[in-house]
């Protein structure tokens, strides 16, 4: 690591500290030769591989562009948005690759859009998978609903409690 005041080709690491959604590290440094002090911020490269073959660096506005059509018209917040894409960010770097594939990026997509909005999933999922009819949309409906019924899949967070008494 060059110094930027001195151009030293050495200098000691003074602090680290990862970054607030732990996508890096944040470095403070200090140069041998003038003492001074810089900062530096080392992160992973993460590429996405698209079908033409062509790599481009993941970019977490286009997962929430491609969502946010399928989102059209429903109560999905930009909020909402932002922490879907960066779940999908984190699903993507835990496989531990430096490429991935778009297929990939979409798959990582449709966990946490299921959980924000079916209607949405379901939006997303036609025209990522390809749905070809109205059976390919009923087999993915009737997919939601198994998933409905199974007490695995209850959100302990999304389960409304009862009150009693009154106010």
């Amino acid at each position: 690591m060059f110094c930027p005041y001195c151009r030293h080709d050495a200098s000691r690491v003074v602090d680290s500290r990862t970054l607030e959604d732990g996508s890096g590290i944040r470095r403070r440094r200090q140069c041998p030769q003038c003492a001074k002090r810089f900062t530096t911020m080392e992160t992973t490269a993460l590429n996405v591989i698209k079908r033409s073959g062509a790599a481009e660096p993941f970019d977490r506005s286009k997962v929430i562009n491609g969502v946010r059509k399928a989102c059209q018209g429903r109560p999905v917040s930009s909020d909402d948005l932002a922490v879907l894409a960066q779940e999908v960010e984190e699903a993507v770097r835990a496989s531990g690759n430096a490429e991935i594939d778009a297929n990939d990026v979409g798959l990582a997509i449709l966990g946490p859009l299921r959980r924000l909005d079916v209607v949405a999933y379901l939006r997303f999922a036609s025209v990522y998978r390809g749905f070809d009819g109205l059976s390919d949309f009923e087999e993915a409906i009737s997919e939601l609903r198994r998933e409905e019924l199974t007490p695995a899949s209850a959100d302990p967070a999304r389960v409304v409690q009862p009150r009693f008494g009154f106010r």
